[in-house]
């Protein structure tokens, strides 16, 4: 895959799944060339140097704006790539060999490609969180932990920001709102590892959260739970809305191939995604009323910011001034 690089930003503090990461790694760097950005602790960056192959280039992150340190990462291995085409993995998405060359290959007409992540393994927590991404999928398509980007695209508009929650929807949000194409592939389906339980829980407000970043989708869930309160008193509509969500998802399920990946059963799983979002997107209501989503010993206030703010920051940016105070934050247009 000539002109292509494989980024991964990786902050450990358990290394229980090191061998394994090691050597699909391994046979990633014999496809393209691998940048591991390490925001680790020191004695874990110098176990993680040990453990990986001598191919895959491993450096520290670079200073960048912002808390959330992933986007950091990310951005160290854009910015320290010569190929013009990335892609970017979390530490728990594994590619194949034909999925990366897809990525590359839309890369061509697209400056940001979306592929659809799937589950390897499906315990119940893999299968819960499956409900939510049929969902996705037939509604528009899903968020994965893997993006295509091209490298001009995104060192054009400047980066993109790290003080905010959803850095996946902020660094597709920045490339289209200077100009960029995406490509949403949701027939590029790229295995996940599942998460642990404990890790799985701890994130289901926080997901919730990221809706702050998409409003027409926040104000649908929290009508939710009064949906759900009156359907309890009504068990035929109960049911009807269950086989409602239920068909939703196996529209998902089939769409663009994704019946290949995902099992029948998993559509079952779809209803309890609903309900429990249904709960914690009014406890997102309630981190934000204290200033945000924990997050990394403090609070994250910004989900992420809509393309009119995306697109004043880079207007000011290219003329060389300054957006006005708030613009970038609140979402709020510029003119002129």
């Amino acid at each position: 895959m000539a002109d292509a690089r494989y980024v991964l930003p990786l902050k450990w503090a358990d290394d229980s799944g090191l061998d394994e990461l090691a050597r699909y790694l391994a046979e990633v760097v014999t496809w393209l060339p691998v940048t591991v950005v390490d925001g680790s602790a020191p004695e874990r960056f110098a176990a993680h140097r040990r453990a990986l192959p001598d191919a895959v280039e491993h450096v520290r992150p670079e200073s960048w704006p912002g808390v959330n340190r992933k986007v950091a990462g990310v951005m160290t291995g854009v910015r320290g790539a010569h190929e013009e085409r990335i892609v970017v993995a979390d530490d728990d998405v594994r590619h194949t060999r034909r999925t990366l060359e897809r990525v590359v290959a839309l890369l061509e007409q697209a400056e940001v490609v979306r592929p659809q992540n799937y589950y390897l393994h499906l315990p119940w927590q893999a299968r819960w969180d499956t409900g939510r991404a049929l969902l996705n999928r037939a509604l528009g398509g899903d968020w994965p932990g893997t993006l295509g980007v091209r490298r001009s695209a995104l060192i054009a508009a400047g980066g993109y920001d790290g003080d905010v929650l959803f850095e996946n929807l902020e660094l597709v949000r920045t490339v289209r709102a200077a100009g960029g194409r995406e490509a949403v592939a949701l027939d590029v389906l790229v295995g996940r590892v599942p998460p642990t339980v404990p890790h799985f829980v701890g994130q289901r407000v926080r997901q919730a959260y990221d809706d702050f970043a998409q409003p027409p989708r926040l104000l649908a869930e929290l009508s939710l739970l009064p949906l759900l309160c009156r359907a309890v008193r009504h068990p035929g509509g109960l049911a009807a809305g269950v086989l409602t969500v239920c068909g939703v998802a196996e529209v998902g399920r089939r769409r663009a191939g994704g019946a290949r990946v995902f099992p029948a059963g998993t559509v079952l799983w779809a209803p309890l995604w609903v309900l429990e979002r249904s709960v914690c997107v009014w406890a997102a209501i309630a981190a934000r009323a204290r200033g945000g989503v924990s997050y990394a010993g403090g609070r994250m206030r910004t989900a992420g910011h809509s393309r009119a703010a995306l697109r004043c920051r880079l207007r000011y940016r290219h003329g060389g001034g300054r957006p006005p105070t708030g613009a970038g934050a609140t979402g709020t247009t510029c003119t002129g």
